[in-house]
């Protein structure tokens, strides 16, 4: 009897818990709070899923509470023995139909938005002049951070994808070691990046990043590809057109001379030395120039290597051992080779580079 009353309390508890988080979700991050047409699109499957299935359960629990009251034994008796429906084709054809239109009431829909958020056909659409009519973004997935390239613009960003509102942007995806996945959840659903072939989608930001928790709209990989797949993450700017144009502007203006930054000097001198191999500061070009991620905006990231603080003080522990905060990453730490000075000049030289302040 006391384990039988431990276990309804836990169901209890568990029931309530899952109606309380329930309201836990973070704008920038919940499939619950679409702030995009796809993601708008994609909620309403969902919503009429969930609603299939709750009838579903309902009209089973009603039969089932049904039957147990109305034939309960200690009301009809020991002997009574139910009226035999084997072979009854009312009830055959009752639960025949009934699945049919369901699962019908669900495919339709699905069918439908599946082709059409599969419509990639103005991808590659041109005006008079020649040029693109739609923003494309090639979108590269590498261990354990991501690549953009704006092929039409010149321009090339890693780990904060800047994107304007109010229209569609086209991706091509594709993964430069193992299989990962594109996901920003709160913008729409998730699409894998093969190493072998380039999958396309579409997404719509309708909301400004700046209007939500931290100023971002969050990425994932949702494909596990290492030890630090928990940590591959990268955060989405979506700005108005105007000023995603003058971003633009200003990415590109990047290649034109050095970055005038106040870390010019030993920090800038020590980043020649150690770190040009691997990243960029100019971001004009094309993708996969470097092994590393491009850095020319990284004083303005949201995060340090994805996931940590941007700060200065993280970003020299980032420097110092990379092994220690994400697994498995194939940058090399410089905490051996540097002294602490020596890093928090390349740091302070980083942190200052910026094409938004």
């Amino acid at each position: 009897m006391m384990k039988g009353l431990k276990k309804w309390r836990l169901f209890s508890l568990l029931a309530a818990l899952t109606v309380f988080l329930a309201g836990c979700g973070q704008e920038g991050l919940s499939t619950l709070l679409p702030a995009g047409q796809v993601g708008k699109d994609q909620f309403k499957l969902l919503m009429l899923s969930s609603g299939i299935m709750l009838l579903v359960i309902l009209v089973v629990v009603i039969i089932y509470v049904v039957a147990i009251v109305r034939f309960r034994r200690s009301k009809l008796g020991e002997d009574f023995v139910p009226k035999e429906v084997e072979g009854s084709h009312t009830l055959e054809l009752v639960w025949t139909i009934i699945p049919v239109l369901l699962v019908l009431l669900l495919a339709v829909p699905t069918v439908y938005y599946t082709y059409k958020l599969s419509d990639v056909s103005a991808m590659n659409e041109v005006n008079e002049d020649g040029e693109s009519e739609n923003l494309v973004v090639d979108v590269t997935a590498k261990l354990y951070w991501w690549e953009f390239e704006y092929p039409n613009l010149g321009i090339v960003t890693a780990q904060e994808l800047v994107v304007p509102t109010g229209e569609k942007v086209y991706f091509n995806l594709l993964a430069a070691d193992v299989k990962h996945s594109f996901w920003i959840p709160a913008i729409g659903g998730k699409l894998d990046t093969n190493v072998e072939n380039v999958n396309k989608f579409y997404l719509t930001f309708d909301k400004e990043s700046k209007d939500v928790q931290d100023g971002v709209f969050y990425g994932k990989c949702a494909e596990l590809c290492g030890p630090s797949h928990a940590l591959m993450d990268f955060k989405v700017k979506s700005l108005p057109r105007a000023e995603f144009n003058k971003w633009v502007t200003a990415m590109q203006a990047t290649g034109e001379e050095t970055t005038d930054v106040a870390a010019a000097g030993q920090g800038e001198e020590l980043f020649q030395q150690s770190c040009i191999a691997c990243h960029a500061t100019s971001a004009v070009g094309e993708g996969g120039d470097k092994a590393g991620p491009n850095l020319a905006s990284f004083g303005d990231r949201n995060r340090v290597a994805g996931f940590m603080d941007h700060t200065q003080e993280d970003l020299v522990e980032w420097i110092s051992d990379t092994q220690k905060q994400k697994p498995g990453n194939l940058m090399p730490s410089f905490g051996e080779q540097l002294s602490n000075e020596e890093i928090n000049s390349i740091a302070e030289y980083l942190m200052g580079l910026s094409v938004e302040k």
